[in-house]
C-alpha cells in the first residue's frame, strides 16, 4: 500500500511498517542543504546564488569546486545520495562521467560542481553578478571561510 504524507513529514507504509523521512523545504533551504552536503564532502569555494526574480528556470544556483575529476564525481554522488534520503531526486544530471562540470537539476535549485580549472573558464558568479551570494559563514556550522 502506498503511504501518505502526514503532518510530521513522514511517509508510512502499512505493509512494511517502515518510515521514510521526507523533508518539506523551501527553495532556499533546499539550496543550503545541497551546499552543506557538498561542504561535508570537502567541496571548495561554495556559493549559493539567489536567482529569484532574475530568471524563470530556477531560484538558486549552488556552485562549488573539486580539486580533481574524481572529487567532483564524489561530491555529486554524495549530494545525490543525501538529497535522495531527504526525498529529493534530481530531474537530471549532466556531465557526471567526465567530472569536469556536473550540473544537477533539482528544479528550483541547480547545483554546479566544477573541476576547479573549468570553473575559472566559465565563471558563473561573474555571469550572474546581479544574483546575491546568500551562503554565509553561519550556514557552515560556524566554520570560517578559507
Amino acid at each position: 500500500m502506498i503511504g501518505m504524507v502526514e503532518d510530521n513529514k513522514t511517509v508510512r507504509t502499512s505493509r512494511k511498517k517502515r518510515s521514510k523521512t521526507i523533508l518539506s523545504l523551501s527553495s532556499q533551504e533546499k539550496a543550503f542543504l545541497c551546499a552543506k552536503i557538498a561542504d561535508n564532502y570537502k567541496a571548495q569555494r561554495l556559493s549559493v546564488l539567489s536567482l529569484e526574480g532574475l530568471c524563470n528556470f530556477t531560484d538558486y544556483f549552488v556552485i562549488c569546486s573539486g580539486q580533481s575529476t574524481k572529487q567532483v564525481q564524489g561530491i555529486v554522488d554524495h549530494i545525490e545520495e543525501e538529497m535522495g534520503k531527504a526525498g529529493y531526486r534530481p530531474i537530471g544530471i549532466e556531465g557526471r562521467k567526465e567530472g569536469r562540470w556536473v550540473l544537477m537539476d533539482y528544479e528550483d535549485v541547480v547545483v554546479h560542481v566544477f573541476h576547479d580549472p573549468v570553473r575559472e573558464t566559465y565563471d558563473l558568479e561573474s555571469l550572474w553578478s546581479e544574483a546575491p551570494n546568500v551562503w554565509k559563514t553561519g550556514e557552515r556550522d560556524g566554520r570560517e571561510d578559507a
